[in-house]
């Protein structure tokens, strides 16, 4: 998630820690800037934008707390971090309670160091990506800016210059409709219908009825000839969603109309000649279906012309989050509500958690929270219990126990403004246990 041009500033009045911080992170790929004052900073802040900026906490005459409120006031997205040789856990809440996204102590190595950068700017990252306007929208519509995405934007308009079958894989919620869509809707095709069938829901009973239609007649309650989805797509698509869970004898029955372009509606023996671009999608392996005698080899070679690879949401990165947004803005307008905002911790949460249902599940997701929320702000409280644990899970993978401990006590005595008997009550001690907890942390 690191992006080589983010800028930096460092403001210490120490020339050593100055230049321990620029060594460290120049050398990492970022751009670094130093001020020896909080004056000095001031005037460099107006005249040059920056992503972070680490600030000493006492120095001579305005310290750091101060620039961190003139920060805060100032240049909203930017974000704050405190060193001090002077730690104390009242510095520390007061740091943060002031905007200072994190808190380090004096001395420190450079992997520290680099460690809590990279930690706060993918904080910023994922604010970014969930606050993004609806310009950030990727080619035709869909949200997403990841490679993974952008290699599947590439297929879309590769399939689109021609009329060969295309085969879209993914797992379940992906979006395997909307790159139907996309690539009929920029070919050629787009004035003619696209017609979407579920082959998993078409029964054999009414399979050629549905598919190539029926004359008056044909069968029992057959009052009137109805055209099929291959008639009313000539011209068009049809996009034939979970083929792999197609009959053997739909397989067939599709395998002999893209052979020939041609099929008799039900109850005629009149040939009638189609062209219709097949589009077909699964979130099966028709590979290894193939080996296992449950899909035609045949059929496979001719839907498989073209694939287009769906990742996963886990796979996104960012694109979780700008997502996120673009539900959140969808049924908040939909609810005539104001857009409701997603605390840091929420966004982490959303970040980290597996999303076995995909795009799907995020959309209901939000849906739900928009619904029963009764504030302006979603809280990682809101989440389901299990996207919290996921969080909680990925966040503290490369921490001991006891910076686990320590980072856990300091984020709740933030939170609580230093009420340490309201913090022994979130923690599940008691205030003398606590006490000792701060001691022994060196945080007391």
């Amino acid at each position: 998630m690191q992006d080589k041009g983010t800028t930096i500033l460092a403001v210490d009045d120490s020339p050593a820690t100055l230049e321990v911080i620029s060594r460290n992170l120049t050398g990492a790929g970022y751009v670094v800037h130093t001020c020896g004052s909080v004056e000095e900073a001031g005037a460099f802040l107006d005249e040059t934008p920056v992503d972070l900026i680490i600030t000493d906490y006492k120095m001579p005459r305005a310290n750091g707390l101060e620039l961190i409120k003139y920060v805060r006031d100032n240049f909203k997205d930017t974000e704050i971090m405190m060193i001090t040789g002077y730690p104390s856990i009242s510095g520390a809440v007061e740091a943060m309670r002031d905007g200072a996204g994190e808190y380090l102590a004096k001395p420190f190595t450079g992997e520290e160091l680099l460690a809590v950068v990279r930690r706060i700017l993918e904080k910023q990252a994922r604010r970014r990506a969930a606050h993004a306007d609806d310009q950030e929208l990727s080619a035709f519509g869909i949200i997403g800016n990841c490679p993974e995405m952008q290699a599947v934007y590439g297929l879309i308009r590769k399939a689109a210059q021609t009329s060969a079958n295309v085969f879209i894989s993914g797992e379940s919620g992906t979006g395997k409709e909307l790159v139907a869509r996309a690539v009929h809707y920029n070919s050629d095709r787009r004035a003619s219908a696209f017609v979407p069938v579920n082959c998993s829901a078409i029964p054999d009973t009414l399979l050629e009825s549905e598919l190539f239609g029926h004359v008056k007649g044909a069968f029992t309650g057959a009052k009137d000839s109805r055209a099929g989805f291959f008639e009313i797509a000539n011209g068009g698509t049809i996009f034939l969603d979970e083929i792999g869970d197609a009959s053997p004898n739909l397989q067939a029955k599709l395998l002999r109309v893209m052979q020939s372009k041609e099929f008799c509606m039900v109850g005629s023996s009149r040939t009638r000649t189609v062209d219709t671009r097949i589009i077909a999608a699964t979130h099966k392996d028709l590979k290894r279906l193939v080996a296992q005698g449950l899909f035609r080899e045949d059929l496979f070679y001719r839907i498989h012309v073209v694939e287009i690879r769906l990742p996963s949401l886990a796979e996104r990165g960012d694109d979780i989050l700008m997502l996120a947004n673009h539900f959140l803005r969808k049924f908040a307008a939909d609810m005539n509500r104001e857009t409701p905002r997603m605390t840091d911790e929420a966004l982490d949460a959303l970040a980290q958690y597996a999303w076995p249902g995909n795009v799907r599940e995020l959309e209901n997701l939000l849906q739900r929270l928009v619904i029963v929320g009764d504030g302006p702000v979603i809280d990682i409280t809101d989440l389901p219990e299990s996207m919290r644990f996921s969080i909680t899970r990925g966040r503290h993978g490369d921490k001991t126990l006891a910076e686990v401990e320590t980072d856990h006590i300091r984020a709740v005595l933030a939170r609580t403004g230093d009420n340490k008997t309201r913090a022994a009550e979130i923690l599940g001690i008691d205030r003398k246990t606590l006490r000792e907890k701060l001691k022994r942390l060196g945080l007391g």
